[in-house]
């Protein structure tokens, strides 16, 4: 695993299991094994569910590379735009390997 040198923006990780995480990318590897920094895992509720959606604070946080199905930027000024408790959305089935 190598740790970056120079800072680097947040990303956004989606996960096989439809978990989606967001955080500060500050090492990786040739596994896709990712460690991010200030950690959120962002859980969206759907329409009919009571709860509001939520942001849940992970700190630092590790992710195995064979569980990361996507990870990309985050685009700064639009991510502060959303108001995340008031977000729904379907719940995301898992992805099989075949």
């Amino acid at each position: 695993m190598r740790l970056l040198t120079r800072p680097i923006e947040r990303v956004s990780v989606l996960t096989i299991d439809g978990r989606v995480m967001v955080g500060s990318l500050v090492s990786c590897d040739g596994s896709m094994n990712l460690v991010l920094k200030d950690a959120i895992e962002r859980i969206v509720r759907p329409r009919e569910d009571d709860l509001p959606s939520e942001e849940v604070p992970l700190g630092l946080y590790i992710i195995r590379g064979d569980s990361v199905a996507v990870c990309g930027k985050v685009d700064e000024e639009l991510d502060k735009g959303v108001e995340w408790s008031k977000v729904r959305g379907e719940i995301l089935g898992t992805t099989k390997h075949l």
